[in-house]
């Protein structure tokens, strides 16, 4: 019994040296491990212009809506329907027969009202003459300056009359508020319109130069604002705004912003901004959704590094990897803005200065030594 307890300690005590062996030649590996090579960039901070990208339509510049301002029988259309259209020219022609006919009449009513006149005229100077010696009475004079007086008067209406006729004789022919392009007519020859109808003829757009009506939500502008005031933005001077067409290419034309809506929708809760755009070749239609890209200002101290630079850790925070003073890996919570080509733009967690880990992220941990190799823009990416 005490030979095998003395045999079992023998045993124990090989064991435990073995195990203590083993530990000793791992720490001593670990220890002589050479540190592990990375690529990092030196973060500086550099004035930079911070854009937003916003939603917004087209829509013409010019609008105007036809339609007729007299009644009557559309004999013709003069236009091509999708084609441009210049100021003044005849769009539709409206049977005019009848207002030919008004226009002759109202020039009888003013060959009546003159002829009226005369009389009156002369009559009144006999009577003036007449009263002198009582051979008519102070009634009868004052009859015949009042009658005189009414027949100048018709006059007037007449010759109204007759502008009146003149203006309705030339609404028949339909013309073009505006130049620009015509769409789609309503109406063809011999359908009936009436004046000031509710139903357009067609309507003409002026697309060039073209509008982009812009949304940026309340919460939007006053951060901005906010950020402006407070100095970590500085105002830009610079209006101009970068369209991203609906099929993800940018429109070759740069805009200018021409204003800000001074109240913020109900329903939508944002302000509607409005910029020009030239439009020579017709790429911008009115309707169509693009992607307008506004300076909002200039950020003097901005810090930006690559995409692939920041990770996520398990509660979703932006982190970043940096090495310190003795060469070893930090862990570093940063706030991050928004992207600005491949990089981003890091309001918070770094410094000018610092040794960010950009390459080699895969083969390191918090707390672990490395061989930084700074980064430059001829040095290949692996």
């Amino acid at each position: 019994m005490h030979k095998a307890l003395k045999i079992a300690a023998v045993i124990s005590a090989s064991l435990w040296l073995t195990a203590c062996g083993k530990q000793d030649d791992g720490a001593q590996a670990q220890q002589e491990r050479p540190p592990t090579p990375v690529g990092v960039m030196i973060v500086e901070a550099k004035s930079q212009t911070i854009q937003v990208e916003l939603p917004g339509r087209s829509k013409s510049f010019l609008e105007a809506e036809v339609r007729p301002q007299v009644s009557g029988i559309i004999t013709e259309r003069g236009f091509i329907e999708g084609k441009e259209v210049t100021k003044g020219q005849s769009l539709y022609q409206i049977d005019s027969a009848t207002y030919k006919a008004a226009l002759v009449s109202a020039e009888a009513d003013l060959a009546r009202a003159n002829a009226a006149l005369e009389s009156a005229k002369a009559k009144a100077a006999r009577y003036q003459t007449l009263v002198k010696t009582n051979a008519v009475s102070v009634q009868d004079f004052d009859e015949a300056k009042a009658a005189y007086k009414e027949a100048s008067a018709s006059v007037t209406v007449a010759q109204a009359a007759i502008n009146t006729a003149k203006i309705n004789l030339e609404y028949t022919e339909v013309k073009a508020p505006i130049s620009g392009r015509i769409g789609k007519s309503s109406v063809t020859a011999g359908a009936l319109v009436t004046a000031n109808q509710s139903d357009t003829l067609a309507t003409i757009q002026q697309l060039d130069p073209i509008n982009v009506e812009i949304a940026q939500s309340s919460a939007q502008l006053l951060r901005l604002k906010s950020k402006l005031k407070a100095g970590k933005l500085l105002k830009s001077d610079n209006a101009t705004v970068t369209l991203i067409l609906e099929d993800g290419s940018t429109y070759e034309q740069p805009g200018e912003l021409q204003f800000a809506e001074v109240s913020v929708g109900e329903a939508t809760g944002s302000v509607t901004l409005r910029a020009e755009f030239p439009n020579p070749d017709g790429v911008l239609l009115p309707g169509m959704y693009v992607r307008a890209l506004l300076n909002t200002g200039t950020d003097p101290q901005a810090i930006l590094v690559p995409q692939r630079a920041i990770t996520r850790n398990n509660k979703g925070q932006a982190m970043a990897m940096v090495v310190n003073q003795d060469n070893n890996v930090e862990v570093r919570i940063v706030t991050t803005a928004e992207v600005i080509g491949n990089s981003w733009r890091i309001v918070d967690g770094l410094t000018s200065g610092d040794k960010l880990i950009v390459e080699g992220l895969q083969k390191i941990r918090p707390g672990a030594t490395v061989a930084p190799q700074v980064l430059t823009e001829d040095t290949p990416q692996k």
